[in-house]
């Protein structure tokens, strides 16, 4: 299992790669759930940091397979 620092990590890479290959996705990032906590402190655990960084893989993925 990775650190929690291994994980930012790769969320810095994946949104560094969409704000340079894939600018016309930025504006979606602001809308995903896990940046817009619906709670007052929320709590960031590797499971949460694990699951955003597989969503922003996951917008990567479904963009480039519809634009081939």
């Amino acid at each position: 299992m990775k650190t929690e620092k291994e994980i930012n990590q790769a969320i810095l890479e994946i949104t560094m790669k969409i704000r340079t290959e894939y600018p016309e996705l930025i504006k979606y990032l602001s809308e995903m759930p896990v940046t817009i906590p619906d709670v007052e402190n929320p709590e960031m655990t590797i499971k949460v940091l694990s699951d955003y960084h597989e969503s922003l893989v996951n917008i990567i993925e479904k963009y480039i397979s519809s634009h081939k």
